[in-house]
């Protein structure tokens, strides 16, 4: 998909044990049974590990993977915050 997108499935699958196969680009966090906490604890290591800053609130439970990549492609790309999530 993208050179962020194996970081979002190291991170996934290391950190908070989603399978892999489970790991695709129309995935959201709710189908990932990813919680609020776990997805708040998600955007800080994805900052961390990219060094993208994510506006509050960009990511939630219904962000796909997709656009999760792509607000972290913009964030990389301008070295500003990112707007929130469609």
């Amino acid at each position: 998909m993208s050179a962020i997108h194996p970081e979002i499935t190291d991170v996934l699958s290391r950190t908070f044990k989603v399978p892999v196969a489970e790991i695709l680009p129309d995935s959201t966090m709710d189908s990932l049974d990813m919680d609020s906490l776990a997805v708040a604890e998600f955007a800080v290591i994805l900052r961390e590990t990219t060094g993208a800053e994510l506006d509050p609130g960009t990511l939630h439970r219904q962000t796909t993977l997709a656009r999760l990549t792509e607000l972290l492609h913009a964030a990389a790309g301008g070295g500003a915050s990112v707007g929130t999530a469609r």
